[in-house]
């Protein structure tokens, strides 16, 4: 069955039960149903009536919101020492992670904003902050104004496109994988100027000790 087909199904046997439970889901990495498509389809559901909006946009807020703060609450839990007893085996040492912290401390606040409209980023960023103990009162800032800004956006696909959400829901996934795929190339670009800036400055510096 397609995603679509998938969600349609969720919804005609479950109703707003798919958003309270099958959203967190979508964050635990079982996409069953996937996130972006169920949002669109419950603004279509609004428009046609179907599901009153008020109810399930309140309803996609919770089943979100409990999705992040389960995986925020297992990787703060959990996370650490799991690394810090087998993530030899997947190249994840403590010093990557407080290093990836510090980085975190600079620029991922802002980043929690839009991480939310990214797949496959979105089923990690939870454990992520968790494992690195980002601060709770952040997560409520940053991470659940992300969350409702993802949440209100792909409703408001299906809810004002109407008829044509399928198509139009189609046209800016496109779009968005382009985008954040030319997102990371720049910021992958800009990492490796980073770190061979690094090299060349500790270089000069072991050049000037030895002079």
């Amino acid at each position: 069955m397609d995603p679509i087909g998938l969600v349609e199904h969720l919804f005609h046997e479950y109703g707003y039960l798919v958003l309270l439970i099958g959203l967190p889901l979508d964050f635990i990495a079982l996409p069953i149903p996937p996130g972006n498509s169920t949002l669109t389809y419950t603004g279509f559901l609004a428009f046609k009536d179907v599901l009153h909006g008020l109810s399930a946009i309140a309803m996609a807020l919770a089943g979100s919101i409990i999705g992040v703060t389960i995986t925020y609450v297992i990787g703060y839990k959990a996370g650490m020492p799991v690394i810090e007893r087998y993530g030899h085996w997947l190249f994840l040492k403590p010093e990557l992670l407080e290093k990836t912290r510090r980085y975190y401390d600079k620029y991922g606040d802002r980043l929690l904003l839009v991480s939310f409209f990214i797949p496959g980023v979105r089923q990690f960023i939870g454990y992520f902050i968790g494992i690195i103990r980002v601060p709770y009162r952040k997560v409520l800032l940053y991470a659940y104004t992300g969350v409702s800004l993802w949440v209100i956006a792909f409703f408001s696909i299906g809810y004002f496109f109407g008829e044509q959400w399928q198509h139009m829901f189609s046209i800016i996934e496109q779009y968005m994988k382009f985008f954040f795929i030319g997102v990371a190339v720049l910021a992958g670009v800009w990492l490796l100027v980073q770190v061979r800036s690094a090299r060349r400055s500790r270089s000069k510096g072991k050049v000037r000790s030895r002079g």
